[in-house]
């Protein structure tokens, strides 16, 4: 067993303790699910019951406030002042040496076992009504070793629905390695349709070290956060009005993704590609033929006409509008490949609990690339990728590692395309880095449902793993759109598509380099370079001068020319970031120099405004 897998069990054993402590200390809280997740694990409860029971025990002893007595009014959540005494449970739970009892049993003893448990007897019957790993709870309870059975762990007096594997007692997980960290809310199976539930989370490690690691390293994510930063910098917001996951970026904001979706433009153009510019929304149909109407529909959003009943989507992807444009006209070899780009917005239903600042929107573009090609022209493909992710990454401050993703093999039918056409391509790609030498981890079920990918994986400043670029290899799609190329030998054959992007999203990658840099930006990223702070109201003219000469640069800049000292405005631009601040008075005036103060150095001393000119240009053109 490899040490990631044997961490899934302990943060899977974490979970059922956390369940089992909060039995004891909440006996009337009915149970959701408790999966793990990166870092720890999570398990959802509803303390409704609790609440009324309190009140109702409490009834008759009344307050001076006309409340039960010993009564505090609370919601249907705990609160983190609840988690010490949670916790403290679970340590006395775990130094018990609790046995985790494993056992099969029929949909009739599990409706017995858990009769007062409502959200459990749902899963049952979903258990026992379906076979589709799709469904929600399958991915909690279904025995994979006897057909009919439904599999359920004891430990203490807690017992659930749950597939394994444990952990054989709790001997095997130290109090000292785990951690409570938050409590959130989050509807049952996702849905706001149904009801909201208490969402514990919990980060778990194998030892002390390990979760003191992680706290230190939690703590610096808090105060990156991108969403407070966002605020503090002043570079989007989210509106009530107009809705979840839809962000609005400000003048700064917009720069700063603008800033990101140039850069990628610079590199597709290096590769040769051209960039061409598709419709919002589209047809079912084509949805129908690409394969994600079956896949993704219950994601997508639909639009509706008040002329005609034809089924519309607002796109979630490109790809299938570029299968479009390659097929409009009789192709050659002689025209392969053909690199298509493309920077629309893209929109996807997700569920709202799933949002989260940047990170997971409705709303977002891609930097995508679409090519067609001959089999032979692969590598040539994979060649320019490979390198205009290295060029990107290097420039972003980025480490990283290429991930080879496969079809789950036990999982096919989430695929389409033939069990041939997915050898060979996973043969092709896995072959192409083992030629390029390049270091890779292989993960089996993180392939697209129409081809396998290679997944860049970027670490940032705290040592998290995001998955940004991608280059998915497909021989599907063509086939089902009938897109073909005539060859050298005058007969039509099928060209390989390939889906690439280089950052992702740049809404994502915005989030992640807020994150990476703290807010402080390298000059070339950042949305204002320059603040200008002229010392007092004479010298507001040469302070407009020095702005001209630097707009014609294109070098971005504020001057900062309130009523007030220096020494205050200095300190609002370390709090905004900004990488050079300006500062000029007679001295300056007299001699045409600036007074040049650096985000990272200090105070660097006058400077002729020409020589900090082309200072600025040289940081920004190398990417410093």
């Amino acid at each position: 067993m490899t040490n990631k897998m044997h961490l899934e069990l302990i943060r899977h054993s974490y979970s059922h303790i956390l369940a089992a402590a909060v039995k004891e200390l909440y006996p009337e809280v009915k149970f959701g699910i408790g999966p793990v997740i990166e870092d720890g694990f999570y398990y959802d409860f509803d303390f409704s019951d609790v609440i009324a029971s309190e009140a109702k025990q409490s009834r008759g002893k009344q307050n001076a406030t006309g409340l039960p007595r010993g009564f505090a009014p609370r919601n249907d959540k705990i609160t983190p002042s609840d988690l010490p005494q949670i916790e403290k449970k679970m340590q006395e739970l775990i130094k018990k040496d609790l046995k985790f009892e494993k056992k099969e049993i029929s949909k009739k003893e599990a409706e017995e076992i858990f009769k007062d448990q409502p959200y459990k007897l749902e899963l049952i019957e979903e258990l026992s009504s379906t076979s589709s790993d799709n469904n929600y709870s399958l991915r909690e309870a279904r025995s994979a070793e006897s057909k009919g059975k439904i599999t359920i762990y004891t430990t203490a007096d807690f017992t659930d629905l749950c597939r394994g594997p444990h952990i054989a007692s709790t001997k095997e997980l130290k109090s000292d390695a785990f951690k409570l960290i938050k409590i959130a809310g989050a509807y049952w199976k996702g849905s706001e349709k149904n009801k909201m539930l208490t969402r514990i989370y919990g980060a778990a490690f194998e030892n002390k070290d390990q979760l003191e690691t992680y706290l230190k390293n939690k703590d610096q994510a808090e105060k990156r956060d991108h969403r407070k930063l966002g605020r503090l910098l002043d570079l989007f917001i989210f509106s009530d009005l107009v809705g979840p996951g839809l962000p609005i970026y400000t003048p700064k904001g917009t720069i700063l993704r603008q800033k990101i979706q140039d850069f990628s433009r610079q590199l597709r153009k290096k590769m040769g590609y051209q960039e061409v510019f598709t419709p919002q929304i589209s047809k079912a149909e084509l949805f129908k033929v690409s394969g994600h109407y079956d896949k993704y529909k219950d994601d997508m959003f639909k639009a509706v006409s008040n002329y005609t009943d034809e089924e519309y989507f607002v796109k979630p992807m490109n790809c299938p509008q570029h299968n479009e444009i390659y097929k409009s006209k009789t192709r050659s070899y002689k025209d392969l490949p053909i690199r298509y780009a493309d920077f629309a917005n893209l929109y996807r239903d997700e569920k709202p609990g799933e949002l989260g600042g940047l990170f997971r929107l409705r709303f977002f573009s891609q930097d995508d690339g679409h090519v067609f090609c001959a089999e032979d022209q692969v590598e040539q493909e994979y060649d320019l990728f490979l390198n205009a992710v290295k060029e990107a990454m290097d420039s972003f401050g980025l480490k990283y590692y290429m991930r080879l993703s496969l079809r789950d093999e036990k999982n096919k039918d989430k695929y389409i395309g033939t069990d041939k056409d997915w050898q060979i391509s996973q043969k092709m790609l896995e072959d192409l880095l083992i030629k390029k030498k390049i270091d890779y981890k292989k993960v089996e079920g993180e392939a697209a449902f129409y081809g396998p990918k290679l997944d860049l994986i970027a670490k940032d400043a705290l040592s998290r793993e995001w998955q940004l670029s991608t280059a998915q290899l497909d021989p599907n799609m063509p086939k089902r759109f009938g897109l073909e190329y005539i060859a050298k030998d005058g007969k039509k054959y099928t060209p390989i598509m390939i889906h690439n992007a280089i950052a992702g999203s740049p809404e994502r990658l915005m989030a992640i380099l807020i994150e990476h840099y703290g807010g402080a930006f390298p000059l070339w990223l950042a949305p204002v370079q320059v603040w200008i702070l002229p010392i007092g109201s004479d010298h507001k003219e040469y302070a407009l001068k020095t702005a001209e000469k630097l707009r014609e640069k294109n070098i971005s800049l504020e001057i900062q020319d309130q009523n007030e000292t220096v020494s205050k405005k200095i300190r609002e631009g370390e709090i905004q970031k900004i990488p050079y601040l300006l500062i000029v008075g007679d001295k300056e005036i007299e001699a045409k120099t600036v007074a040049v103060r650096g985000r990272q150095q200090g105070d660097i001393g006058s400077m002729l405004i020409d020589k900090f000119i082309d200072k600025i240009i040289e940081e920004t053109e190398n990417k410093k």
